[in-house]
């Protein structure tokens, strides 16, 4: 394939179609390598055959390029986006959602660079070189990611300058050093739209269903083994900051979903509709005033230390002192919170008592044999507690990571024959117990616990302190908290989970805290600088917007506010550019500063240029009064006219001019 010289025309075609003008090869290189660097970080979830696809057809594009080969024919061409497009249906059964749209994207980006032979191809794929950089961010928005992407931007946008500007003699880096230029100056308008810009709750659009999955959390429901499998992850699940010190561990207890349903082996959450106020407690001491950043969950629920006296924004409480939001977090979300360590609650409704006693009425019989044998001894509801207790402390019970696995009755097998399990264990066969002693009780999940980052003096809460536990009700005290796994493992609960389990090969290295301090430094610092990213970037939503602004002074905004001040903001900035392009226009344009240079020698030799004057009709009134200078003066004022008024601006004749105004004597 031949590439058009800036002196060349492209002509048209037999068939009377408009001409197409080529790519020139430096713009294509440039184009081909910035859609491979986009579709980089999509290698971990795209199929193996569709990265070699990609990589395969751009390399032999490349090859086409190089060597001035011919294209493929289009019927080539349109057989093998046939075949991409119905190998994607096959691979992911449907041509929708995120990963097969993301799929297809890819595909049909690789199709175009087969055809692509003018200027207008070259727009489309940069286009789509946007599309899949956006894309990427579906899957992950931290630093690291969106730094490579932010890079991968700017080389899209030196292509796209090449592929206007192909002839304009652009040499290296060049291109890079302009869109650097460009981005920097709009650094002060994205910094406006950013703070400004009236913030909506959740997506300005539907985003596909599957746009969320593969991330882990807590669940509604608790079956033996789910919290433990859970604890072998160390990704974080939240951060939280305290106003004042972070309290003592027998205090984090992050309060989740709360179980009451029980089926013989699972236990579910069955929680009526939350209400829009706090439910009603008696709090007792000080309150703990904190902030929690969220990870995205896809879930409803969010989390607080026991017991919740506030509602965040857009947010409920079950009569189980659960939070639930109205809409899912698909975002990191920030919300603060008030606490009470130590309180008591309200009486006991009669359908409440009934769903806190409810059991099979078959099934375990030997731990419902052993709760006879308590009520024989007509023990009152602490007394229970206390001896269930006792059994966990005194019996060879073990706390691991990995338990063996348990039957129909699973709290019977684990009470008597296995008795090695995790927090989710213990908490179903204490519940069980009490239940069955007719003393209300249901199962609590959350984490607990957390670890402390001095670098930025927060909670890091990971998935590995998931964890269960229980609560009874007592007569003149309401729900109690009561985790059997401190009767069995104390450390877990003071220590984390890293000291309480000897399995610990199992743990991720984040957990182990014994092992190289000074990795876990560099973590703690990392950690430290992805969690302000959350909080400031990430989590500025319409709340910690309204927050920041009203902390600089603005008081309570709203839309109208916010759009008004973004409005005079930008308007403000534009005056300023404009002000300052009109003061410096010229002043740094070497094309203007030369001919600026041969106006004034000419003008003090008396041949002054008159305002209506063009370079043209100047040049020849110069050459007219002072013939031995009309061969110069007419070459200085074509050359000015080409570079101001013509189409491209060529540096050899920029340096061209200069030479000449330099050498140039009246």
């Amino acid at each position: 394939m031949k590439y058009w010289s800036r002196k060349q025309k492209p002509k048209r075609d037999q068939s009377g179609a408009p001409p197409v003008e080529p790519l020139t090869l430096p713009a294509l290189l440039w184009l081909q390598a910035a859609l491979a660097l986009a579709v980089a970080p999509h290698v971990w979830e795209l199929p193996v055959w569709l990265t070699a696809v990609f990589y395969g057809i751009a390399a032999w594009r490349g090859f086409i390029a190089l060597r001035a080969r011919q294209l493929p024919p289009r019927g080539l061409v349109l057989i093998v986006a046939v075949l991409a497009g119905g190998a994607v249906f096959v691979d992911f059964r449907t041509l929708f959602g995120r990963d097969a749209g993301v799929a297809l994207l890819v595909a049909m980006t690789a199709c175009k660079l087969l055809e692509t032979r003018g200027l207008r191809d070259g727009v489309v794929l940069v286009f789509l070189g946007y599309l899949l950089v956006m894309s990427n961010l579906l899957y992950s928005q931290e630093i690291l990611l969106v730094a490579y992407l932010l890079a991968v931007v700017l080389l899209m946008l030196a292509a796209q300058v090449l592929i206007h500007r192909q002839h304009a003699g652009f040499k290296a880096l060049a291109p890079l050093r302009l869109t650097g230029k460009m981005a920097l100056q709009a650094i002060p308008v994205m910094l406006i739209l950013f703070v400004l810009f009236p913030r909506i709750p959740g997506p300005l659009w539907g985003l596909p269903r599957d746009a969320y999955k593969g991330r882990t959390g807590l669940s509604e429901e608790m079956t033996p083994g789910t919290v433990s499998e859970l604890s072998k992850s160390d990704d974080v699940a939240f951060r939280a900051r305290f106003t004042g010190s972070i309290p003592p561990p027998d205090q984090l207890y992050w309060r989740g979903p709360v179980l009451w349903n029980f089926d013989g082996r699972r236990w579910s959450s069955g929680d009526k509709a939350p209400r829009t106020t706090p439910v009603p407690f008696t709090p007792e001491g000080e309150a703990l005033e904190y902030t929690v950043i969220l990870e995205p969950s896809n879930r409803i629920w969010l989390f607080a230390l026991d017991l919740p006296a506030i509602l965040p924004a857009r947010s409920g409480m079950t009569p189980s002192f659960q939070l639930l939001r109205q809409e899912p977090v698909n975002e990191v979300y920030r919300y603060e919170m008030r606490s009470y360590p130590r309180y008591r609650t309200g009486d006991l409704e009669a359908a409440e008592r009934n769903r806190g006693l409810w059991l099979p009425r078959s099934g375990n019989p030997r731990a419902r044999e052993l709760v006879a044998e308590w009520r024989a001894r007509n023990l009152q509801p602490d007394a229970v507690v206390r001896a269930a207790l006792a059994l966990f402390r005194e019996q060879a019970f073990y706390y691991t990571l990995n338990p063996p696995l348990l039957g129909s009755n699973s709290v019977d097998e684990f009470l008597f024959r296995t008795r090695q399990g995790f927090c989710e264990h213990y908490a179903s066969a204490f519940v069980f117990l009490m239940r069955s002693a007719g003393v209300p009780a249901r199962v609590v999940t959350g984490y607990q616990g957390g670890e402390r980052n001095t670098f930025g003096d927060y909670l890091i809460v990971r998935q590995s302190d998931a964890h269960a536990w229980a609560e009874v009700w007592l007569e003149e005290r309401g729900w109690v908290r009561v985790d059997p796994t401190a009767a069995v493992a104390p450390n877990r609960i003071q220590q984390g989970l890293y000291a309480a389990v000897a399995d610990t090969e199992d743990l991720p290295f984040l957990i182990r805290r014994g092992d190289s301090r000074w990795l876990r430094q560099l973590a703690m610092g990392w950690d430290s600088l992805n969690n302000s990213w959350n909080e400031w970037i990430l989590a500025y939503g319409p709340d910690r917007q309204k927050e920041f602004l009203s902390g600089l002074g603005f008081g309570p905004v709203d839309w109208a506010d916010m759009t008004v001040a973004m409005t005079v903001a930008l308007g403000g900035f534009s005056l300023v550019v404009a002000g300052l392009r009109w003061r410096d226009q010229g002043s740094r344009d070497p094309v203007t500063r030369a001919w600026r240079r041969f106006c004034a020698r000419l003008a003090r030799r008396g041949l002054t240029r008159g305002a209506h004057e063009g370079p043209l009709a100047f040049a020849e009134r110069v050459a007219g009064s002072r013939p031995e200078l009309a061969e110069s003066v007419r070459e200085i004022g074509r050359l000015y006219a080409v570079l101001r008024y013509g189409p491209v601006v060529s540096p050899t004749e920029v340096r061209m001019l200069q030479r000449l105004v330099r050498e140039f004597r009246a």
